[in-house]
């Protein structure tokens, strides 16, 4: 379950280009696009929630400590979204796309001491594989890019890194143990509807605060009709799935791992660029496609079927 969730949140980010060229293509910026894609994340999440009865009485039980964190934990998220979106403008995507996708490997450092490791050398092989593989299907890059482009994009991973170990923290993660652990087998500390429409909620009111300080269009006869679609389908898909999915991932198979299952995005972003846009895939892609299945693959054999053991009761 920690695997197949920590896939479909690749999958689920993966949409997020495709939606974001028809949000440019309509008139609207990067800004824009953030403030709308995390409302409608917000307002899907909180709908996913009050639908459910036990998410609702697990609310009325949140603590405020709990929700402060919770609510510092996805404002953190605005700082990887702003980072990544501020070095697009500036340095060709892949080359951005290169940059952001060594966050598994600063994941699995920080797991090392902060959160449940890898464990062997097959499992950090894996590791090295998806990450060449991302490498060769993410494709070349341009020559004479802006180095302050390079250098803010150089964050990204790092930016997502501490955000994914904070979530891990959320969830229930400590040295050695996933949440799934030392739940003896319940995941998270705080289920995924509850820590998803907190945690977006902080993320929302930040970037919020952010656009009508630059005075984008926030009020909906501002934004162009053409744009709906893709705010919606980003907000659900690339937002409220995507961060939900990861997180419930995170709990059971750790933050390490989970961010390993996710690198299955740029598949994604290249298969929907060939279908719906009328991208070219070319073989070295088809190359890099590969080792990334590959790895994901051996990390499975890597790893030992810990998912869920019982721990003894602390005294």
């Amino acid at each position: 379950m920690g695997v197949g969730l920590g896939a479909i949140s690749g999958v689920a980010y993966g949409t997020g280009p495709l939606f974001a060229k028809s949000v440019y293509g309509a008139g609207l910026d990067w800004m824009a696009l953030l403030a709308w894609r995390f409302f409608f994340a917000a307002v899907i999440s909180w709908a996913w929630l009050l639908i459910q009865p036990n998410a609702r009485a697990e609310l009325r039980l949140l603590d405020r400590r709990t929700t402060a964190r919770l609510l510092f934990t996805g404002a953190t998220f605005i700082l990887t979204a702003s980072v990544y979106y501020a070095a697009v403008q500036r340095i060709p995507t892949s080359l951005e796309a290169l940059l952001m996708y060594g966050y598994p490997a600063v994941v699995a450092v920080l797991s090392m001491r902060l959160g449940y490791p890898f464990r062997g050398r097959l499992a950090w092989g894996s590791l090295a594989v998806v990450l060449f593989g991302a490498v060769l299907t993410i494709g070349g890059i341009e020559a004479g890019v802006d180095q302050l482009g390079i250098a803010i994009g150089a964050l990204s991973p790092l930016a997502y890194a501490i955000y994914i170990i904070l979530a891990a923290w959320m969830a229930g993660e400590r040295p050695g143990q996933t949440a799934d652990m030392r739940s003896k087998g319940k995941g998270a500390e705080v289920s995924p509807p509850v820590a998803g429409a907190v945690m977006m909620t902080g993320t929302f009111f930040i970037m919020l605060v952010i656009a009508a300080a630059a005075r984008e269009p926030l009020v909906p006869w501002q934004v162009p009709a053409a744009a709906w679609p893709g705010l919606f389908g980003i907000g659900l898909f690339a937002a409220a799935i995507a961060i939900q999915a990861f997180y419930a991932s995170v709990a059971r198979i750790g933050a390490a791992q989970a961010s390993l299952m996710a690198t299955v995005e740029p598949l994604v972003v290249i298969a929907l660029g060939v279908g719906f846009l009328g991208e070219t895939l070319a073989p070295l892609q088809v190359l890099g496609a590969s080792l990334v299945l590959t790895g994901v693959l051996l990390a499975q054999i890597a790893t030992p079927a810990e998912s869920r053991p019982t721990l003894p009761e602390e005294v």
